[in-house]
């Protein structure tokens, strides 16, 4: 066995892995609220102002033509709440990380 980084990205060696998993996380908690909302993909589409093809991309983690600035403002039409906190990384760590979570 081998232990993993927390990045599956990174893990894979797959470029742009912080954003990668980035993004995951915040199409994570737009599926959820889209959920929560019992909103149809359509419904979600039009809320979000695209196309029901673009709300299933998201619905199925296909992040390929969003970007994290967009996913960020998804989550405020849909009522939520988006913390960014900026700090220096603890001298313990090598490299400084982007990290998601979701309260």
């Amino acid at each position: 066995m081998i232990r993993g980084s927390g990045n599956v990205f990174a893990d894979l060696g797959l470029p742009r892995a912080e954003e990668k998993q980035t993004q995951v996380w915040l199409a994570v908690a737009i599926n959820q609220a889209i959920k929560e909302r019992h909103l149809a993909q359509t419904e979600a589409a039009s809320l979000l102002n695209i196309s029901q093809p673009k709300i299933s991309a998201l619905a199925n983690y296909q992040l390929g033509g969003f970007s994290v600035e967009r996913l960020l403002h998804f989550l405020n039409v849909l009522g939520r709440d988006v913390e960014i906190v900026v700090r220096r990384k603890p001298r313990s760590r090598r490299g400084a990380r982007i990290l998601v979570t979701a309260a």
